[in-house]
């Protein structure tokens, strides 16, 4: 049996993690309902999932891979190089990253 990798996270940020699942973006929703449930190719999706300082819009720790769903303000330089610091960091985690828009989501679901 293959051992799972212990992946640190801020147990101050569950609580954070709770509220920002109940107060989840229209394309959050679609695109949880597609992952949820082993949906995708059985792969176990957890959202707003706390990992190191950080949360994750989506996680799959069998294939160490994150999902953020980026908003209109994903675009402000601000908010745009926080994703980086904590892209670099998943990254160094063993993490991979795929983002995509909301307006991906909600209109090319097919294709995210």
């Amino acid at each position: 049996m293959k051992t799972r990798k212990i992946i640190p996270y801020n147990p101050k940020l569950k609580e954070l993690a709770r509220d920002l699942r109940n107060n989840s973006t229209k394309a959050e929703v679609i695109l949880w309902l597609k992952l949820k449930s082993k949906q995708m190719y059985g792969y176990d999706f957890h959202r707003q999932k706390p990992i190191d300082n950080y949360i994750l819009d989506f996680f799959c720790q069998e294939l160490m891979l994150g999902i953020e769903v980026d908003g209109y303000s994903h675009g402000i330089v601000e908010v745009y190089d926080k994703d980086a610091v904590k892209e670099e960091k998943m990254n160094n985690l063993g993490i991979g990253i795929l983002r995509f828009t909301d307006d991906q989501i909600l209109r090319d679901m097919d294709n995210v």
